[in-house]
């Protein structure tokens, strides 16, 4: 996938303001590390540009546009809210969306400390997120299925990344997530992608999500995850008491789909660390401490 050939500067966004949104032309614009499809800038204090960049279609991005409004009301912790639509022009022949700004370090930067709280704020925010979608929801074309059906992409991740000591667990842990039955209720609304730098924190704990356009209705372990790959040790059986409606067969997927998460982590680590393209340093010590937790706390 290539990126983006327009190069992505504070110049560029203040002209696509000046442009399309000229009330927000004289804010402050500051770039914000990290992104991957897209790119974001600071706007002021309280909004965000979000830039499409390497993704090659616009539907991720304006997912987000159609869906985050529907959602954001419910939910219990901060999220992004697109508040003004930029549309391609000559000066940028892509889509970009101006949003509010989630407060808040990224969890990869300052991982949560405040365990007990944390798995709360996180089990009542997917409580109010997995609730039965509309039927026009989006579905997922790369995620959501069962672990079964991820077997390719867990294998390349198992080879490129799993530690030598840890082998036979990790594929335990893997092997009965492929055998656990299937999610048999309706198809929930689902982030699709909560690792720690998708989440942000301060004071120890969860503060806000971001990074929706992974957005789909699905099965909730693919968010479940999130016990173990956001949360320190000894915060998945908190989390999954709070959380209340996981049953044996969703944990084990969500368990699994952990593992598969934490060795992409590991491997977009090194590729960082190796100056790769979209290598992510700082997720390698993320991954690694999230599989540590899944292979040690079982949850119940």
């Amino acid at each position: 996938m290539a990126d983006c050939e327009f190069e992505i500067t504070a110049d560029l966004v203040r002209e696509l303001l000046r442009e399309q949104h000229p009330d927000l032309a004289g804010l402050a614009v500051r770039e914000v590390a990290g992104g991957w499809g897209n790119q974001m800038w600071r706007l002021g204090n309280d909004l965000a540009v979000r830039m499409q960049r390497m993704d090659p279609t616009p539907e991720l991005l304006l997912k987000e546009r159609r869906w985050l409004p529907v959602l954001a009301p419910r939910l219990p912790l901060p999220v992004p809210v697109p508040v003004r639509s930029g549309e391609p022009s000559a000066r940028f022949p892509k889509h970009w969306t101006v949003m509010t700004w989630v407060p808040g370090t990224p969890l990869d930067l300052s991982p949560v400390t405040r365990g007990a709280h944390a798995a709360d704020v996180l089990a009542d925010f997917l409580g109010a997120l997995h609730v039965p979608a509309p039927a026009n929801a989006p579905a997922s074309s790369d995620r959501g299925g069962h672990p079964k059906e991820c077997g390719d992409g867990f294998e390349r991740f198992f080879d490129a990344v799993a530690p030598e000591g840890d082998m036979d667990a990790v594929r335990a842990v893997w092997d009965d997530a492929v055998a656990a039955p299937g999610w048999e209720g309706p198809p929930l609304w689902v982030h699709g992608d909560l690792h720690p730098a998708n989440a942000v924190g301060a004071g120890g704990t969860l503060t806000g999500v971001v990074d929706f356009d992974t957005l789909f209705a699905g099965d909730p372990a693919w968010d479940l995850t999130a016990a173990w790959v956001l949360l320190p040790a000894g915060g998945a059986g908190r989390f999954f008491d709070a959380y209340a409606r996981a049953d044996r067969a969703t944990v084990r997927r969500a368990r699994g789909l952990a593992v598969l998460q934490s060795l992409f982590l590991m491997l977009m680590g090194r590729n960082g660390d190796r100056g790769l393209p979209g290598g992510k340093p700082a997720w390698g010590p993320a991954g690694r401490a999230a599989l540590d937790r899944v292979l040690k706390d079982a949850a119940p």
